[in-house]
This record gives C-alpha cells, sequence and structure tokens, in this order.
C-alpha cells in the first residue's frame, strides 16, 4: 500500500524534497508489456544456456527465487517454467526517453542511475504543485498512463532514504519519509537494506551483533574505522539516516563494473575462469545497457586474506562488442595465473569510457560488499 503523504513532507526550512523513482521489474516487465502471453508468467530477461545470466527477473519469478545476476542454470532450477527473453535494450532505452521525459515535466534537476531508475529534486517545484509527495504521484500516474508500466518512488529530504523509501512497498508504491522520521525508519531496517551491504558484509556485522540499523548507530565513528575501514564513514552518515549529496544532472561516469562475492573462497584456475565468465556476462549487460564502450579493463581479486590486487589492460580503440571485451578480461586472468592464494571475491571493470551519466552507488562500488 502507498503512504498517500497527506501533508507536504518537505516545510522544514533549508530540507530538500527528493524523490527516488525506480521502475518495477523494468526489463521483465516491458516484454510482458509488449508479449501478452508472458503476463501473469515467470519471466527472465538473459541468455537461457551455458553460461548465461538473469539480466532481470518478472515479480512472477522472483516468487521462485529467482534474482538477477543469478545463473540462469540456478534460475531455471528454481523456477522450471522459467521463461527466458533475449534482452532488446533498444526498446528498453526508448521507454526509458519516455520515463525520463516525464520527470522533467516537473525538474530539471534528475540524475538517472540507470535506465529504470533515478533521482528527482523538486524543492523548486516549478509547476508549484505544493508538495513532493503529489508530484511522486502525478509522476507514477503517468508513467501507467503513457507507458503501460508501474513504478515505485520514494519521497524524502535526502538521497539515501529517498532510494531506501522507494524500495519500502514495492511493486507499485509509494513511501514518504518526511523530517524528523529518517533515524527512527533507519533504525528498524536490516542492515542488509543498506545500500552496498552485501550478504557477506551483513555477515560480519551478524558476528559483531549488528543486525539492525539502530544496532550499527549504537558503534561510534572510531569503532567502525577499526573494523571496516573507509567504508566507517558512510555506515555512520547512513545509521543516522544522513547524506547531503545532491541530485547532479548529467554527471560523467567514469567506469562500469561488477563483482561477485564467493560463497566459498575458489582457488583453482579453472574455477575461476568458470567465475570470470559470469562476471563477464553481468558486466556486460551492464554496458550495453548503457550504450557506450571504453578502452580499458580492469580485473579486480581480493584474497582469502583479504589483500586486493587489480590489473588493467587498455587497448588503443574502444571496445566494441562483448567477445572483444571478454577476450581483454581472459587473457589478464591468465596472464595472473597462478595465483598467490585462494580468491573470495572477483570483480571486472570498464572504464576510459565514452560520456555517459554516473551511475548512484554507495562510495566505492555499485557492487560493494563488506568482508
Amino acid at each position: 500500500m502507498a503512504d498517500s503523504g497527506e501533508h507536504d513532507e518537505g516545510e522544514a526550512q533549508g530540507l530538500r524534497k527528493i524523490i527516488h523513482v525506480d521502475m518495477d521489474a523494468f526489463f521483465a516487465s516491458v516484454e510482458q508489456r509488449d508479449n501478452p502471453e508472458l503476463k501473469g508468467k515467470p519471466v527472465a530477461v538473459g541468455g537461457s544456456s551455458g553460461r548465461g545470466v538473469v539480466a532481470a527477473a518478472s515479480y512472477e519469478a522472483r516468487e521462485f527465487g529467482v534474482k538477477s545476476a543469478m545463473p540462469s542454470i540456478t534460475a531455471k532450477r528454481l523456477c522450471p517454467d522459467l521463461i527466458f527473453c533475449k534482452g532488446r535494450f533498444d526498446a528498453y532505452r526508448e521507454v526509458s526517453g519516455q520515463i525520463r521525459e516525464i520527470f522533467h515535466r516537473y525538474t530539471p534537476h534528475v540524475e538517472p542511475l540507470s535506465l529504470d531508475e533515478a533521482y528527482l529534486d523538486v524543492t523548486d517545484d516549478i509547476r508549484g504543485i505544493g508538495s513532493a509527495t503529489r508530484i511522486a504521484e502525478l509522476i507514477r500516474a503517468q508513467i501507467r498512463e503513457e507507458t503501460q508500466l508501474t513504478a515505485s518512488a520514494g519521497v524524502s529530504y535526502n538521497k539515501f532514504l529517498a532510494k531506501l523509501a522507494s524500495d519500502q512497498n514495492k511493486p507499485d508504491g509509494l513511501c514518504v519519509i518526511r523530517p524528523g522520521q529518517g533515524a527512527a525508519f533507519v533504525a528498524g531496517l536490516p542492515v542488509r537494506r543498506f545500500h552496498g551491504v552485501g550478504p557477506r558484509g551483513a555477515e560480519k556485522m551478524t558476528r559483531f551483533g549488528i543486525k539492525t540499523g539502530a544496532d550499527l548507530a549504537a558503534k561510534d565513528i572510531d569503532w567502525l574505522r577499526q573494523h571496516f575501514g573507509s567504508f566507517a564513514e558512510y555506515l555512520f552518515r547512513a545509521a543516522r539516516g544522513i547524506d547531503l549529496r545532491p541530485v547532479r544532472a548529467n554527471r560523467v561516469r567514469k567506469s562500469i563494473g561488477g563483482e561477485r562475492t564467493f560463497h566459498d573462497d575458489v582457488s583453482s584456475g579453472h574455477a575461476l575462469r568458470d567465475r570470470l565468465e559470469e562476471i563477464i556476462d553481468i558486466v556486460w549487460e551492464r554496458i550495453a545497457e548503457k550504450d557506450t564502450r571504453g578502452r580499458t579493463v580492469t580485473l579486480k581479486l581480493k584474497f582469502t586474506d583479504f589483500q586486493l590486487m587489480t590489473r588493467a589492460k587498455s587497448l588503443p580503440h574502444p571496445i566494441g562488442n562483448k567477445a572483444e571485451f571478454a577476450g581483454v578480461a581472459r587473457a589478464i586472468l591468465n596472464e595472473t595465473l597462478p595465483l598467490p592464494m585462494p580468491v573470495r571475491l572477483m570483480g571486472l571493470t570498464l572504464s576510459g569510457l565514452e560520456g555517459e551519466a554516473e551511475d548512484e552507488r554507495p562510495p566505492d562500488t555499485a557492487q560493494l560488499s563488506l568482508l
């Protein structure tokens, strides 16, 4: 159920009015919209065989545990009736353009994070509507009318809270966190809901007795620095609902990447090559989604003792296709083998990009895990 927000949530002087809009199962929903036979059925966008990876899953598929970035073989095992659709990024970009046009009816301050989500700063209220909550309702209604798709929205006084709120009542929901409510809202959340806290990070926090935002807020900054290093400042602020970042339109992206934390440490070259293929699929899907190209591929490895190693290769020209990207990534890994010890995390990044909008992320990476 949506929070209707009868009173304006931004009356407090000096506070921003931020909306985070997130389309519901975007890629899969576009496929269901364009092919009525898929409506109500479990749908995954991505490769269905070999080393394919799920790029997106419908809510019907998610009920079986199917998730994005999951190997397709695993997804099919969880949901035998799963229907795979090949990604149609031209179609997704077209719909994304329609959605962004709707955003710009209400504010010029739009910071896209990907094709299916964005931050909007509506503090200036150029249409004189009087309420950020009402603006969010209008935007969601127009998206539904003009694209036949649903969106969820979060409304608050900073980006961190607005993004948390947009996930609160999914799908097709609205949640408002008003001034004075942020710290209490965060206190009741599992730390796994904090952006950037992966499964292993949550496990580490659990070992310290930290399960909720309230538990995290009880730790002082020195303790957090001792145990979480450079991530401490982010955690300290997040546990208190604090985020001073402005909404920035047209930020320049520096890289696109992804990484996987392994359930068990991996040591053999054969197993590492298999894991690399999975990450190649994940990262190339993101590159294709952004419709950009870059010249430098970086391989990141985190060893069992938490030490990091990165190796990079740069080409004289932008990488033009997945095969070329994969070839460079495989060459980097092959040149690093054998490794001195088992690996717990592997990541790939493409940088040296042609111009593109900045992705939103906690301090360092969209796939950051606390290890």
